[in-house]
């Protein structure tokens, strides 16, 4: 199936844009549908266990949809654990996977009041941990994330293997950290490779091939085996979706031989974040200016990277469609044109029309007005997630629609929140 993404929008998940503004506050304003994460979670029903990425969007509602799908979860902090508890997850429920312990973390993970699932990142975890468990380190089973050596991603900085990355253990490192989690009485019983975010099949492909040489060197200690994440969204209308099926198919393959091999059952867990949340929300910004610069037009909008920072980091491509606001008064323009979207923040680079490396580019719109919608499309992963309070911007309220009934998920944020936690 391939993607298709309107220029022109009345709706998202069947509620008028004007209303879903004038509803809960204006704008920028996060709209998720929840039908899309539902189907984007039932798509992997294919694999043993799928764990949400929450990194992608850890809005407590949206994580809490994605738990009522049967979808187990992955933290990497101590925070993100807390969030996990709140919605309902049980400990055994959430894998703790990162490259340090801070000591909240440490805490968390070990603690007599709790405990969850690691995934180690590093040779030091393991000492960390083991020395944190003491007596209790007997008989504790672990994971770890290998670095196969290799990695992929739709930018530089969504590569997470290869000698260039800081993430998992390297894979000449593997004897060496399943030696040291013996020596103090723990074992290595899972792997995890994952080798950035965006990857295609045939660099997925790869993980797989690599995944069943470290597990058949580790041998039959081995109980779970996690492809990561990184499953592929289609930004650009004309792509083709990912083919899920296909590829827990081949995963399913390799699983067999291991487990005939070992002699026991393995477990196969993948970890998405951005393909159960990514399509599901839309960034929805009014159109406040628009202007010339010799040749350019510019449409200048109330959002900016404070929202959605994925252009400015990575140069990422997201739709942009237009809404018309019946309140404006005037008619509605025809056509389209190339113009440059630009945010409010005080910052060269809040354009949301740029390429990797702060290049701007201008996009093909339809011919707008002032106090037209300008919606920002694809925008449930690292967008609300990694947003900021920079030029002491208020983060944007978030609203979940299902079942046709739109309610609010975030606040607005408040002045008063803004600095609660500063003194003067």
């Amino acid at each position: 199936m391939k993607a298709e993404y309107p220029l022109i929008r009345t709706e998202i998940a069947g509620v008028p844009v004007a209303k879903l503004a004038t509803e809960f506050g204006g704008t920028p304003l996060f709209v998720y549908d929840a039908d899309v994460i539902k189907a984007r979670c039932a798509s992997l029903r294919g694999f043993g266990t799928v764990r949400f990425a929450q990194k992608a969007c850890p809005n407590l509602a949206i994580l809490k949809l994605i738990k009522e799908q049967g979808v187990k979860v992955d933290a990497v902090s101590a925070g993100e654990i807390r969030r996990a508890l709140a919605v309902g997850y049980k400990p055994e429920e959430i894998a703790y996977t990162a490259d340090i312990f801070d000591d909240d973390a440490l805490e968390l993970a070990t603690g007599d009041a709790f405990g969850c699932g690691v995934n180690v990142g590093s040779p030091d975890m393991i000492y960390q941990l083991a020395l944190a468990l003491g007596d209790r380190a007997e008989g504790f089973e672990l994971t770890m994330r290998v670095n196969p050596g290799f990695g992929h991603g739709h930018s530089a900085k969504t590569n997470t293997g290869g000698p260039l990355s800081k993430h998992g253990v390297w894979f000449s490192q593997i004897h060496k950290c399943v030696q040291t989690a013996e020596h103090f009485g723990m074992d290595i019983t899972g792997l995890h490779m994952h080798v950035g975010s965006g990857s295609d099949f045939e660099h997925l492909s790869k993980v797989r091939e690599m995944m069943e040489c470290v597990a058949t060197a580790i041998g039959s200690r081995i109980k779970t085996i996690s492809c990561g994440g990184g499953l592929p969204t289609p930004y650009h209308t004309g792509e083709e979706s990912f083919d899920v099926e296909r590829y827990a198919k081949v995963w399913h393959e390799s699983i067999a031989g291991l487990e005939a091999s070992f002699g026991h059952k393995i477990e196969l867990e993948t970890e998405p974040g951005r393909y159960l949340v990514a399509d599901s929300c839309c960034l929805v910004s009014k159109i406040r200016a628009i202007k010339k610069q010799e040749d350019n037009v510019f449409y200048l909008v109330d959002a900016g990277f404070t929202h959605l920072p994925r252009p400015m980091l990575y140069g990422s491509y997201h739709p942009i469609s237009i809404a018309r606001d019946p309140t404006v008064g005037v008619p509605a323009p025809r056509g389209t044109q190339e113009a440059i979207v630009g945010g409010p923040l005080c910052e060269s680079g809040d354009v949301f029309t740029q390429k990797e490396g702060g290049i701007v580019v201008k996009r093909e719109l339809p011919v707008a007005n002032v106090g037209d919608y300008l919606i920002l499309e694809v925008a449930g992963a690292y967008c609300s997630a990694m947003a900021s309070n920079y030029n002491s911007k208020f983060l944007a309220p978030e609203v979940l629609v299902e079942n046709g009934v739109p309610r609010l998920v975030r606040k607005k944020q408040s002045f008063e929140h803004l600095i609660a936690n500063e003194i003067f």
